[in-house]
């Protein structure tokens, strides 16, 4: 039967209408690869806008709000999401620029240690940012290390990776691995994967981008070097919207002078020191936080959203979300279970722990991709990965146990 849920059950259910719908109202569980609008957006962009037409230049010191320190509204509440410290946190670019970024700063490649490794499946903008740097470094695929699920298994076991790292210890100079995978929605041990790492002298980064705003993590205290996210997913913030950047303050603290001054990285003038940044000199001066890694000025208009959203977060809390998610994502679980077909079957690992509220449907039909346009024909609003995979994803802010009902209804009618 379907859940109604009570207010006392579900005491975050009232943050549903803080969000605008498709038109329709169709069940949308695809806030893992673009989440909704926050309604109050539309009146913070006009905001901005107007200040632009009536102050001009001077909207960069206008307010507590003002452009030329934008993205400091990012950084409280957009480091609380991901468990960082305020000043090993920034907003800035896209995901794929700001990894290329940690890339530069973060793959040094020597004689005898070459070697990145990287999971399976993976998001394909990161295979081609790190078989560029390669190429760059004079290296080629062969110093590009793969770790796979072991055959007939869809997602990572945390042993395997460990042990791949101890038998290329010597040979590894970078691990970058995704925290939550895009295709299966495994959410990896990252704490037991840094410490490994790290205890072997290896640099490791982390891509969040289907981990922030989704599961609870802790990065200063996992501590790995870097991590990059989107903020268009889980975070709600537009497509295409702005990114997120963790660097771990052991590599720009201001107690550490000599590592800030002498970190690798591509340098622009909003990562100069901001008390000498308009004195205009030849000279970088990092400032000594991850805004060091920033380039240029903040995007105001595409810096709104992510406020925004960040605001959402910040009143309700990770805890609380993912108190709600593991209760939305064990329903629509037990409601695909329901289905009892051999057509259907979820991939996403049963250990809650294991994963964040995204659940991947391997669909085993003669054509996958026609069974998918028939679902969304039918009012389910998921997306669809190649060979044969439905991903669906309850977002705590903004779904409900009904809308998980309404897809295995959905689902239902389409395999009769």
């Amino acid at each position: 039967m379907p859940t109604q849920a009570t207010p006392t059950s579900d005491p975050l259910a009232h943050l549903r209408a803080r969000f605008a719908f498709p038109e329709g109202e169709p069940v949308y569980l695809c806030g893992n690869s673009l989440g909704l609008m926050p309604k109050s957006t539309r009146d913070a962009l006009n905001r901005e806008l107007d200040a632009w037409a009536a102050l001009g230049v001077d909207g960069h010191f206008k307010d507590d709000a003002d452009w030329y320190k934008y993205h400091e509204l990012c950084r409280g509440p957009g480091s609380r999401i991901v468990g960082a410290l305020e000043h090993e946190t920034v907003y800035m670019n896209s995901l794929t620029v700001n990894l290329h970024l940690m890339l530069v700063s973060f793959f040094r490649p020597r004689p005898g240690r070459t070697k990145l490794l990287c999971d399976w499946p993976i998001f394909p903008s990161d295979i081609y940012a790190f078989k560029s740097h390669l190429r760059f470094h004079g290296l080629d695929e062969s110093d590009l290390l793969v770790q796979r699920p072991r055959e007939g298994e869809h997602t990572l076991r945390t042993q395997d990776v460990i042990e791949t790292i101890e038998a290329n210890k010597d040979e590894l100079a970078l691990i970058v691995l995704a925290g939550v995978n895009f295709a299966t929605g495994q959410f990896m041990d990252m704490p037991a994967i840094t410490s490994a790492a790290r205890e072997r002298g290896i640099t490791i980064g982390w891509q969040l981008a289907h981990g922030a705003g989704n599961v609870p993590m802790k990065l200063h205290d996992c501590g790995p070097d870097f991590a990059v996210w989107c903020t268009y997913k889980y975070m709600n913030s537009g497509p295409g919207a702005l990114a997120g950047c963790f660097v771990h303050e052991r590599h720009h603290a201001r107690a550490n002078p000599e590592t800030l001054r002498t970190q690798p990285r591509f340098e622009g003038w909003w990562g100069n020191d901001p008390s000498s940044r308009f004195l205009m000199g030849p000279d970088f001066e990092p400032v000594a936080s991850a805004d060091a890694w920033q380039l240029s000025n903040p995007p105001v208009l595409a810096t709104v959203p992510v406020i925004e959203s960040l605001k959402l977060f910040d009143s309700v809390g990770m805890d609380a979300l993912r108190a709600r998610s593991l209760k939305l994502t064990a329903h629509l679980e037990s409601q695909l279970d329901s289905l009892n077909d051999e057509r259907v079957s979820i991939i996403t690992p049963r250990d809650p722990g294991s994963r964040g509220c995204q659940l991947s449907v391997a669909v085993n039909t003669p054509e996958p991709k026609a069974f998918f346009d028939g679902v969304r024909a039918r009012g389910l609003i998921g997306d669809f990965r190649q060979p044969n995979i439905i991903r669906l994803a309850p977002t705590p802010l903004y779904n409900s146990f009904e809308d998980c009902d309404r897809a295995v209804a959905i689902l239902r009618d389409a395999l009769s």
